[in-house]
């Protein structure tokens, strides 16, 4: 369970003004990024006392999202009494309709499961008249339903993709059952980091997935906005159980991923900007060591300076920063790239040693990924690789392009959970 640092020390937030200095005049010339932010936090929900039985359907508002987390603070709440991780009547229907998913199947039988097994599916259309006591699993029930998801993810006899699908929904009817019970105490907190921890590393893990571009791209995309929405129904659970002016343990740390997952302006979908999102923060967010990471990583990565992107997040991230940064990691690359190309001297090609250093890339993968730009290498007098400059054939790699090596990847497998 998540607690609360209650005596967490007030700092003086951090002047994190600009560095200006650079590793060369291409560093300068880097291409400066926009940004748009939708960070607005859900409203507080309140506990209500809650009914037995059926649900009268005028007491729920209407589902306004097709996530299932739709404030039930204005209804009285139902208490969950299903003991299983699927309601029984769920999992005979879905029996009679071989409607199992891989992992649900008793002996690998389509048609056959059982209380171990089967996880209850989210519902993107739920008629609010209908719910019972009997549909909804209570807390208890809901958490070790999420421990068992988790462990998922250590089976080596299915692939990624095929976990990923399952654990996507089942993780999204868990917070639906946690939604309309109106669950919003510490306890809930600990699960939506756990739900926010395994989209932020399958935002690394799906990169690395074998398959058609277009549909690893959608489901790329899919699990993008479960994690925008679990991150900010997280903020919202921390708003409303602070009792006093502290953090909870892993607050600034989750704070600080809204900010590395929205770093340039085609990540949002509203108009509000990162500042206005920085200025609801309280002091003690904005001085922690994790939003002064984020914060200087935004910086170096609006004004260009990738020597100090690569640089500050070798050496400050943690393993969850990194998920979160890598599809960065791979632009900034590319455009380091292109500026150097662009500006570098052109009877002085540039020599891939030092490039690789500046990009944290192994000098092998650099020159893969310079050919995938569409620029080509060639060796000096000394049998030195180097990237000739001025070249006219520069293009941004296709999305399905992998080569996004970094020397900290090996310790994310047992940070995965």
């Amino acid at each position: 369970m998540s607690r609360m640092n209650r005596f967490h020390p007030r700092e003086s937030p951090s002047q994190n003004s600009a560095t200006s200095s650079s590793s060369s005049s291409s560093s300068r010339s880097y291409s400066n990024f926009r940004n748009r932010n939708n960070g607005a936090r859900t409203s507080s929900s309140t506990s209500r006392e809650p009914t037995n039985g059926k649900v009268k359907p005028q007491k729920f508002p209407l589902m306004d999202d097709d996530n299932g987390e739709t404030n039930y603070s204005n209804a009285q709440s139902i208490i969950g009494n299903c003991p299983f991780m699927c309601p029984e009547k769920e999992r005979s229907q879905r029996e009679r309709l071989r409607d199992l998913a891989v992992l649900e199947r008793l002996d690998g039988y389509p048609g056959k499961s059982s209380s171990s097994l089967a996880v209850k599916k989210f519902c993107r259309t739920i008629s609010l008249k209908e719910v019972q006591t009997s549909d909804l699993r209570p807390l208890s029930v809901l958490k070790d339903t999420l421990d068992y998801l988790m462990k998922l993810l250590d089976s080596s006899d299915h692939s990624f993709l095929v976990l990923h699908d399952f654990i996507f929904d089942r993780t999204r009817s868990i917070r639906q059952d946690l939604s309309i019970q109106n669950i919003n105490n510490e306890e809930a907190i600990s699960m939506y980091e756990k739900m926010v921890r395994f989209h932020v590393k399958s935002h690394h893990r799906l990169r690395r997935c074998e398959g058609d571009n277009t549909i690893l791209s959608s489901i790329h995309h899919l699990n993008m906005e479960q994690l925008t929405k679990c991150l900010a129904s997280l903020y919202n659970l921390y708003d409303i159980n602070r009792t006093f002016d502290s953090l909870f343990d892993n607050e600034a740390e989750f704070r600080s991923l809204y900010v590395l997952v929205h770093l340039d302006s085609h990540s949002h979908s509203t108009s509000e900007s990162l500042s206005l999102w920085f200025s609801r923060l309280s002091s003690l967010i904005i001085s922690s060591k994790e939003m002064c990471f984020a914060r200087k990583v935004l910086r170096f990565f609006r004004v260009g300076n990738f020597w100090r992107f690569f640089h500050t997040v070798a050496s400050e991230a943690t393993n969850l920063q990194l998920c979160a940064l890598e599809a960065y990691i791979f632009e900034v690359r590319a455009q380091a790239i292109a500026c150097i190309n662009s500006s570098a001297y052109k009877l002085h090609p540039y020599p891939l040693t030092l490039l690789s250093k500046i990009l944290m890339i192994k000098e092998s993968d650099l020159e893969t990924f310079c050919n995938a730009c569409g620029l080509q290498t060639s060796q000096d007098d000394m049998g030195n690789k180097v990237l000739p400059t001025k070249q006219s054939g520069f293009s941004q790699p296709k999305g399905g392009f992998q080569c996004n090596t970094f020397p900290w990847w090996d310790l994310l497998k047992d940070d995965m959970a």
